[in-house]
């Protein structure tokens, strides 16, 4: 089976200058491994003629199919669709379904359209136009010597959607790729030596046509099982006993499969339970929150939150003894807890959470240095807290405390 070989192109000064990071083909990467497709190289290119053709001729003796994103939009810096024309030697026309797509963009939203927005409809008359449903700018399919092109906007969601849609179907209808079975077991709470400790004796005896990666994230690890062969049942089947067969060791840390996130995980414990949720975070600032009601219907379980970052407010709305805060400080273990009971009470609900912290870079003490954080979880007879010691970083130190008190009420959970 021939390998099937692929380049990403993205183009933009932005990227070169640091402006903007290019998660795009980070993604697309990811997406390509998925499904069997190598990818040879990753090439970013600025807002230059030369740069761009010069990109694309060497793309093109090296892959079977290049992606690229940006340079779409509709003012002279973004020169991608020129360039394509000029590289592919057919002028820009009017795609009149392409020019209606856009129109009607604009109408739906209440915006009046200009001649220069009426210009994305015209494309390189040599292309295939590929609608963009969430967007303005067209996705461009070609097709040359053998090898496969797509153009695809800059803006992350419109490139996934068009990629999600129209370029992976095409590759499956294009080339003979090889079977492959994905499954990401989601862990939380433990870091990835000590995980990898845990299951070295099941890695290791891995069948050979079954791989595994750690993929770490801030505060999780991913254990994602690659299953490769010629029937997608059976390696299903396969790497399901594989699952079974390790879950048993790491039971008490996973939380979720594939897709699934740990605020949805959350969401899925509390809706079955019929339980409800309220949030005081003084650390967090509001980012569990935002977790939470992330996930759709949320609004079954989630009673509200408050952000208490001055003491008075940790008194006056969640009823903490000034005694308390005065003895014990507002990033105590005595204060988390008066806070998770007192918003407890305060939403008339099942769980309260609280965090609070020194989230940095400033306000440390020898006692209590920049990092530390208290967490708890208060249920209808008990206070569950932990203490955290995090690092220098004010939003990592936010990020890592929103997975730290979200999987405090996973485990209680688990114990109740």
């Amino acid at each position: 089976m021939k390998t099937v070989k692929a380049e990403i192109i993205a183009i933009g000064d932005e990227l070169l200058y640091g402006q903007i990071i290019d998660t795009n083909s980070h993604w697309i990467s990811q997406e390509l491994d998925l499904i069997g497709v190598r990818v040879v190289r990753r090439t970013t290119v600025g807002d230059n003629r030369e740069d761009i053709l010069e990109a694309f001729s060497k793309a093109e003796n090296r892959a079977d199919i290049v992606l690229i994103t940006g340079g779409l939009g509709p003012t002279q810096d973004d020169l991608t669709k020129p360039l394509m024309a000029e590289y592919f030697n057919c002028p820009i026309v009017e795609f009149p379904e392409a020019v209606e797509a856009v129109t009607s963009f604009f109408k739906r939203r209440g915006r009046e359209i200009t001649p220069l927005n009426i210009l994305q409809g015209h494309l390189p008359s040599c292309c295939t136009y590929v609608p963009n449903e969430v967007g303005t700018a067209p996705g461009m399919w070609f097709e040359q010597n053998n090898t496969y092109w797509m153009s695809m906007p800059g803006v992350p969601h419109e490139m996934k959607k068009l990629m999600k849609d129209f370029v992976i179907p095409k590759l499956f209808e294009l080339f003979d790729l090889p079977v492959i079975v994905h499954q990401v077991i989601k862990t939380v709470g433990i870091g990835e030596s000590w995980l990898s400790d845990l299951i070295r004796d099941w890695e290791n005896a891995l069948p050979d046509h079954i791989r595994l990666a750690y993929l770490p994230s801030l505060g999780h690890v991913k254990l994602r099982l690659t299953a490769f062969g010629e029937d997608k049942a059976t390696l299903e089947k396969e790497i399901q006993e594989q699952i079974d067969l390790v879950f048993p060791q790491i039971e008490e840390y996973i939380y979720g499969y594939n897709e699934e996130t740990l605020e949805s995980a959350i969401g899925k414990l509390l809706k079955k339970s019929n339980k409800t949720l309220a949030l005081a975070e003084s650390c967090s600032g509001g980012y569990v929150s935002h977790l939470i009601t992330s996930v759709a219907g949320s609004s079954a379980y989630f009673q509200g939150a408050i952000i208490p970052y001055h003491n008075q407010f940790k008194h006056e709305i969640l009823g903490v003894k000034n005694e308390t805060l005065e003895e014990f400080g507002a990033v105590s273990k005595q204060t988390v807890k008066e806070m998770s009971s007192g918003v407890r009470k305060l939403f008339n609900a099942d769980f309260g959470l609280a965090s609070s912290g020194i989230a940095g870079p400033d306000g440390g003490t020898e006692s209590k240095p920049v990092g530390t954080v208290w967490i708890a979880c208060a249920g209808n007879d008990f206070v569950e807290t932990k203490k955290l010691q995090l690092t220098q970083d004010r939003m990592l130190n936010i990020q890592l405390t929103a997975v730290a008190v979200l999987n405090l009420l996973r485990i209680c959970f688990s114990k109740k």
